[in-house]
């Protein structure tokens, strides 16, 4: 006989997905774009003075920012062996995410003026 499907043995399934990898791999990389955003003005002739002064102060927390995201990326990887341990398995699409957000902050870490010019080269097509 089969068990049925009941409120909480449906939330129980839905939270055995591991999607807390997911979502810490997309707040590291929404820290590391904060992060790098000193470097990159945003449309710069609509709103030139209000993103330098953003990027004045985003520039002195960029250090504070990629902490920030190594920790975010930290804590992805944490929960993504905590739910093997516990035996979920973890989403594909989380576990993508997460690995390109560590591309990015490694990235942006390491070689900050390649992660500029990228970004610069896809906001000028």
């Amino acid at each position: 006989m089969k068990p049925t499907m009941t409120p909480n043995t449906a939330y129980d399934e839905k939270r055995r997905s591991g999607t807390g990898g997911g979502i810490a791999g997309i707040a590291a990389i929404g820290s590391v774009l904060a992060a790098s955003s000193c470097c990159l003005p945003v449309l710069p002739f609509v709103a030139a003075a209000g993103f330098a002064g953003g990027s004045a102060f985003l520039a002195a927390a960029r250090p504070y920012l990629l902490g920030a995201s190594a920790l975010f990326i930290a804590l992805g990887f944490y929960q993504g062996w905590r739910a093997k341990k516990c035996q979920r398995r973890p989403s594909v699409i989380g576990s993508v995410v997460l690995w390109v957000s560590t591309l990015f902050v490694v990235t942006s870490i390491f070689f900050p003026q390649l992660m500029a010019n990228a970004a610069a080269n896809l906001l000028t097509k």
